[in-house]
């Protein structure tokens, strides 16, 4: 059973490796980078952002990051969305559901806090999210799609509520 619960301080060591590993082993962030810096800082993530976890058998499987538009952990949200990013699970955990548990929370929280849509950046690389993604009725916005560094172009999916 995966329990999905916001991170505890003491869950904040574990999620910034699983996210790390996730985003470096997957080949989607330089090792050196800046970026590196900011998935490791969970403690700065938990201050102006939500961050969850997947927890199963008392190890945390899985993380992703939450924010509303005025945080400085939302990229592409703008008034009235919710944005999630930094969806990591570990390689024991995948396949089991954790990606999507993570997602479906994103999704609940927007409808429960009277959202009208959730956003999220992904690249073409990570096709295991974007299946997650496609799923649960993402759709491109290519008009909103943007370069955080010059040369790495990330796609915005929206999913709107009716």
């Amino acid at each position: 059973m995966i329990e999905i619960r916001p991170a505890a301080p003491a869950d904040f060591e574990a999620v910034a490796a699983l996210t790390v590993d996730a985003y470096v082993a997957g080949g989607f962030v330089a090792p050196g980078s800046d970026y590196v810096v900011k998935l490791q800082d969970t403690p700065a993530r938990a201050e102006h952002a939500e961050v969850v976890v997947a927890v199963a058998n008392g190890e945390v499987v899985g993380s992703v990051t939450v924010a509303e538009p005025e945080s400085p952990f939302a990229d592409v949200a703008g008034p009235g969305e919710l944005e999630f990013r930094m969806l990591a699970v570990a390689p024991t955990a995948r396949g089991k559901g954790v990606g999507s548990a993570l997602v479906r929370y994103a999704l609940d929280a927007a409808y429960d806090r009277g959202k009208h849509a959730v956003v999220i950046s992904t690249e073409p690389g990570m096709v295991d999210a974007r299946r997650i993604y496609d799923r649960n009725q993402f759709v491109p916005a290519p008009e909103r799609n943007w370069e955080p560094v010059a040369g790495t172009e990330l796609t915005v999916l929206v999913r709107e509520f009716a």
